[in-house]
Parts: C-alpha cells; structure tokens; sequence
C-alpha cells in the first residue's frame, strides 16, 4: 500500500534559510548509547543524554528534547526507552513550544535515529507537522554552518494529543504476525546482528522468524549522515515486500533504529508501519519467543 507523503526531510540549506521563522521549532533530540559496541552490552546497553553536548554547541535557536527524562517513561524492563504517559508527553512538548500551526525540525547528533525516534512519538501522538533534518549535526557541522551555544527555549504552546495506537505494535502483534502473509516483519539492527553474530545486546542472539533486514545503517551514507536518495532506498527496501503487505512492524533493539527504518518506509510511500516498542529488549528476554539465526528470513 503506497500513499504520497508530505515533505519530511529538510535540507540543511533550507533550515539555515528559515531559522527566523516564528512557526518554526528546531529541536534537537541527540542521546549516545556510548557501550553499543562494547562487550559491556551484553549486560545492560547504556543511554545518555546529550544535554551537555546541547549545551557545548547547537543549532542556533534549538531547544532541547531528553529522551532519557522528559520524553520516558517510568521504568519498565521490557522496554529499553519506555514511552511516557500522555500527559507527560503533551507536557514536554508544550513546553518545547510544540502545537498545531507549527513546523517542527529534528535532528540529532547520531545518525538521524533518536530524530526519527521522536518523529515517530509526535506520530504516535498525532502530530504530523514534523520533518528531520537530513544528516543532522554532523552534515551542519561539516558544512561550517552556525552554531550556539547560548541557552534557547520557545515560548510554551498547547500540545493536544490524538492519539494512533495502530503505530504502536506489542508482542502479541508480532506473535501473530509470524504466520500471517499480509504482515511484513523489519529488523532495522545491522546485517551481522540480525545474523545472530558479535556482541549479543539483548539476551539472545538472532532476529524474529519471518522478518526482513533493514539496516538503520545502511540507510544513510557513513560519511554525511544523510538518508540515502530515493533511486538507491527503494531497490534496497522493496524486495523486503513491505509495498505489497497490509501492515508492516519494524523492530530493532529498543524501538530506536526501528524508526528509522519507518521513517524511511513512510518517505517512500510504505503505509501502516507500526514500530515494535519492545523490540528485541523484550523478545530476547523471553526464552519462550522463537528466534533465528544466520541469514534466514521469509
């Protein structure tokens, strides 16, 4: 199912251009996971904020949104960055200046993909007046564009919640999913892990049995950060099926990588992606849940 969406990438170009816009909010929402390639993980991955980093140098006129505070939720062992209430979230954005008539831009200062993790939470939410700034700090950076460290904060707004639970997928959904050919299931973790191989971060090794990899990684080109463009996405997606499925669950380690992988499907016209909020944080820790190894998929 393919629809056309709105523009969801901007242009580092078009940012520096309309920065003055009073309906603009650009909001950078960076958090490093700074044991992933550790063998560390293999007990606990860690999420910083990247408040500090914020504070070192920004986007001039940025806010800040923590995923590891005002955007979690109260601990949960099955989720590796828990959702927060309703309230709590309509509370954060509000106070970030986030509202109906507004344009907000994401970006982060790791690979897009705690960017696309809020993009999918304001989704989730019902807000769709969002895009992600293509290749984020780094591309901005590279580009000698101007940066800030001066304090920023938008004049608070009124975020009203709608909320879409079709985008949220729970185990169940994947459970049923297994055997079901109108779903299509998505790894977005790197090639090797959704083999099963190196650093095993979430208790057991290897992918859910049916799904199709879609590497958050290779996605984007490693030198700019940038998504790749369209003619090079849409080979490397569509043999996946999820242009031919009714739904599609992307799944990752903790519902990070995932939504970039969505994000991806949604700019090329994938319809009715939900993310996995558990992900493999849950899936692995249960003994019960069936996981492949190696190259096997569908």
């Amino acid at each position: 199912m393919v629809n056309t969406k709105s523009e969801m990438l901007v242009e580092t170009d078009w940012l520096e251009a309309n920065l003055g816009d009073p309906d603009l909010r650009v909001i950078d929402c960076t958090a490093y996971m700074p044991n992933y390639f550790d063998e560390s993980a293999a007990e606990g991955l860690e999420i910083v904020s990247g408040l500090q980093h914020w504070k070192e140098g920004h986007i001039p006129g940025s806010a800040f949104a923590d995923l590891t505070t005002d955007l979690g939720g109260p601990d949960d062992a099955r989720y590796m960055l828990p959702m927060p209430s309703q309230e709590k979230f309509a509370a954060a954005m509000s106070r970030l200046g986030v509202e109906d008539g507004k344009h907000i831009v994401l970006y982060d200062d790791m690979v897009n993909c705690f960017a696309t993790r809020v993009w999918w939470m304001l989704k989730v939410h019902g807000f769709d007046d969002v895009s992600v700034l293509n290749g984020g700090w780094a591309r901005w950076t590279a580009e000698n564009r101007a940066t800030s460290t001066e304090p920023h904060s938008y004049q608070e707004g009124e975020f009203e919640v709608r909320m879409r639970p079709d985008l949220i997928a729970t185990k169940e959904d994947v459970l049923a999913a297994i055997d079901d050919g109108s779903v299509c299931l998505v790894n977005a973790l790197d090639p090797d892990e959704y083999a099963g191989n190196g650093v095993v971060r979430y208790t057991r090794p290897g992918h859910i049995p049916g799904s199709e990899n879609i590497s958050f990684l290779g996605v984007i080109d490693p030198d700019t950060s940038r998504f790749l463009p369209h003619e090079q996405l849409d080979p490397m997606v569509r043999p996946s099926g999820v242009f031919d499925r009714d739904r599609v669950i992307s799944y990752c380690g903790g519902a990070i990588a995932a939504t970039s992988a969505t994000f991806v499907m949604s700019m090329l016209g994938v319809q009715n992606v939900a993310v996995y909020e558990g992900s493999m944080t849950e899936w692995g820790a249960d003994p019960e849940l069936p996981l492949l190894t190696g190259s096997e998929a569908r």
